[in-house]
């Protein structure tokens, strides 16, 4: 099967034809005002698999993400605080770097920050004026919105509701109401810096567009982020690309996340209702939240829900339980009674379908799911070569994912290993038919606060 995305320009399903070698890939990245909450880290999980099943799948990829380390919020906010606004955002840089590195994301080839790249977006704003695409003022530079014709094809906005919800900034020489600032005159702020147009820094969009142009080309093929960024940051990130270049499209493939939720709205640093990323990791296992996060396709909503992550952790426990499944030492390769390497081919096909298919990590992890019940039903009657090979395919299918599985802290001790072998034997004892040893067994581990859950996907256990 041809690997497709779903290209939000087009609003369809395309084969995957990169521009050539590396795969250029670019993602939205944070503006650090705050510590990361659990949306940002549902963003960059899904984009990080996206990464890692290009690279999977064979490709070479060169992947960048940048950093929004200064702008209104961010002085604001380190106003507020009566600290250094630069300071503030290197303080919520580390913040990232710090949960998104126990989350198993990849770090990016450049992070591209925009005070480095101040130089790059003047000469970058010039160029937009020089082709009659912006225009001065006493205030700064704005982009002209009606010498762009195509403006508005990403969002599907039209000219008449193309500045609804768009950061619009109230000035009397604007041509359109739709226009952008491209460069924001502040003769007053210590974070500033010159520009022909006065002292001052630039607009939000005009930066993208320059640190994409740096970094990877005037046109790429995968444009990532929020699906809270398609109008306008990336309406005008597309415009201002395109306008100073000529060369279309900027993005083959637009590919947006959808929002996680907080009681049905967008969990978001702004408002309020947001959950750190830090705080649910003080209580959850890295893989247990990347798994939660995981569950929707990347570009469907999530109703954030700590009962939902409870849940998912009894759905790891099961994963890493078929990582302790012991093949039959009376069992040959050749009187093996089952094939696992079958049920092995049989998953990868399921797993690379499912990826293949507009990266649907639901159902690749259903396939997943599926095949550590094959491994748990069968391991009795396979050899143990058999049973450990079919384990190194789960386990690389996960890693695929991002997705490691590993002991809880409370349980990584030196009885682990008889824990399995009591389990394993209380499984052989059931398979006999021996009920009272079999649950002679549950009681007495029971009594050493050992619970043993026996599921469709075998016998999970876990410390009470």
């Amino acid at each position: 099967m041809t690997l497709a995305i779903t290209n939000t320009l087009t609003g369809k399903k395309e084969p995957f034809k990169p521009l050539g070698d590396p795969v250029t890939m670019y993602v939205c990245g944070m503006t650090p005002k705050d510590r990361p909450h659990v949306g940002h880290a549902f963003m960059f999980v899904h984009m990080d698999v996206i990464r890692r099943y290009l690279e999977y799948r064979g490709y070479n990829v060169r992947y960048v993400q940048n950093f929004t380390d200064i702008d209104d919020k961010i002085i604001d906010r380190a106003r507020a605080a009566d600290r250094d606004p630069l300071e503030w955002a290197r303080e919520y840089t580390e913040a990232y770097f710090e949960v998104m590195d126990r989350l198993q994301i990849r770090r990016a080839d450049e992070y591209p920050r925009v005070t480095d790249s101040i130089p790059g977006i003047i000469d970058h704003v010039q160029e937009l004026i020089d082709t009659g695409h912006a225009y001065p003022t006493s205030t700064g530079v704005y982009f002209d919105a009606g010498t762009f014709e195509d403006y508005g094809t990403l969002s599907g906005r039209t000219e008449e509701d193309g500045s609804a919800g768009a950061r619009i900034e109230v000035d009397d020489e604007k041509r359109d109401p739709r226009d952008w600032a491209l460069w924001k005159r502040d003769d007053e702020s210590s974070v500033a810096w010159e520009s022909p147009w006065g002292r001052g820094r630039p607009g939000w969009h005009i930066e993208c567009s320059t640190m994409i142009r740096h970094t990877l080309g005037e046109q790429i093929d995968i444009h990532g982020g929020g699906a809270d960024l398609i109008f306008p940051h990336h309406e005008n990130e597309l415009a201002q690309s395109e306008a100073a270049t000529g060369c279309q499209p900027f993005v083959s493939y637009w590919t947006h996340t959808g929002l996680v939720l907080t009681d049905g709205e967008k969990m978001a640093h702004s408002v309020g209702n947001f959950t750190t990323t830090a705080d649910v990791l003080a209580d959850v296992p890295p893989g247990v939240l990347r798994l939660y996060l995981l569950g929707v396709h990347y570009r469907s909503p999530l109703q954030f829900s700590l009962e939902a992550i409870e849940q998912t952790q009894t759905g790891y426990n099961r994963l890493l339980a078929v990582t302790r499944a012991q093949g039959n030492a009376d069992v040959s390769r050749e009187t093996s009674g089952a094939d696992l390497d079958s049920e092995a081919a049989a998953a990868r096909q399921a797993f690379e379908a499912a990826m293949d298919d507009d990266f649907n990590a639901p159902r690749a992890i259903g396939a997943l799911f599926e095949f550590g019940r094959a491994i748990n039903r069968l391991a009795s009657r396979c050899s143990a070569d058999e049973v450990e090979r079919a384990q190194g395919v789960l386990t690389s299918l996960l890693g695929v994912l991002g997705i490691e599985l590993h002991e809880p802290d409370a349980a990584s001790d030196d009885a682990t290993p008889f824990i399995d072998l009591l389990v394993h034997l209380r499984q052989q004892l059931r398979e006999a038919r021996q009920w009272e040893l079999a649950d002679g067994i549950r009681n007495d581990l029971g009594a050493l606060d050992v619970v043993l859950e026996d599921t469709p996907d075998g016998t999970v256990w876990r410390r009470g």
